[in-house]
């Protein structure tokens, strides 16, 4: 059985993804989805990027294109209201106005900055070149710990997105895995299944499966994204989403309203 929701999805408000809010939607309810989530890149608090984030002059555009939808389909699916935002460190209070500046149904952060360097950005890559693999690991760790702390977000974003483009540590990063749970399970958030992995140059889901059964272990509480940048990637892969979940020692995962969990579906 595949999960009834998909809690990753963008707009072409970020800068990088494509087709309206409507062609999302209407995909999700050809795949039977019985909830959605929007959940479109917040605006940087760092740098202004259009090309990888939308702007702040834009929010209000983004709240009504999803209300609008969530009026228009009302019917057919629950549509939830959300937002991912990065965490920038020594920027949290800046993060925070912003995430407090609307109700939103649930907040996905995410690190995709160490440092100045975005290390996923396929335009810059030749970073990697620059870095010790392991040090990047290590950092990238701290920082997942560092933004469950804040106590700003409600589900941590593909939590091993530091192997996107292939780049594996030579060290064991079992304890950084499982001290990251334990802080997770502490702060209160959940961890998702991102599929987009299988979309990129590491052809894995995030996370893989041994850091996957350390988050279950510890007890942190489960959602399902495709992280969708194009309507036809909505649901994608979800069927093996559920087999890695029940593979981790998942039995069930949760549904947001309101920034809080108000529902525990069985897998």
């Amino acid at each position: 059985m595949t999960p009834i929701c998909d809690y990753h999805m963008h707009t072409p408000l970020c800068g990088h993804a494509v087709g309206l809010p409507s062609q999302y939607v209407e995909r999700a309810i050809a795949l039977g989805l019985e909830e959605m989530g929007f959940s479109d890149h917040a605006p940087l608090v760092h740098i202004v990027d259009p090309k990888i984030s939308m702007s702040h002059g834009q929010l209000p555009l983004y709240h009504q294109m999803i209300e609008d939808v969530r009026s228009r389909y009302k019917n057919k699916i629950r549509i939830k209201i959300a937002v991912e935002a990065d965490f920038i460190p020594g920027y949290e209070a800046k993060t925070k106005t912003i995430l407090d500046g609307y109700p939103y149904d649930y907040v996905i952060g995410s690190v995709h900055f160490i440092k100045d360097w975005g290390f996923d950005n396929p335009d810059e890559r030749d970073g990697w070149n620059e870095h010790n693999v392991n040090a990047v690991y290590h950092d990238y760790f701290d920082l997942l710990r560092q933004s469950a702390k804040a106590g700003i977000f409600d589900i941590m974003g593909h939590v091993d997105l530091v192997k996107k483009f292939g780049n594996r540590p030579t060290q064991d990063m079992t304890q950084e895995v499982r001290q990251t749970a334990q802080v997770f399970k502490k702060a209160g958030v959940a961890v998702e299944i991102n599929t987009s992995g299988l979309r990129k140059p590491v052809n894995e889901m995030y996370p893989q499966l041994a850091h996957l059964k350390k988050y279950c272990a510890a007890g942190v509480p489960l959602t399902f994204g495709s992280d969708a940048h194009d309507p036809k990637d909505v649901g994608a892969d979800f069927a093996a989403a559920v087999e890695l979940a029940k593979k981790a020692g998942y039995s069930e995962y949760v549904l947001f309203e309101k920034r809080k969990i108000v529902d525990r579906i069985k897998l």
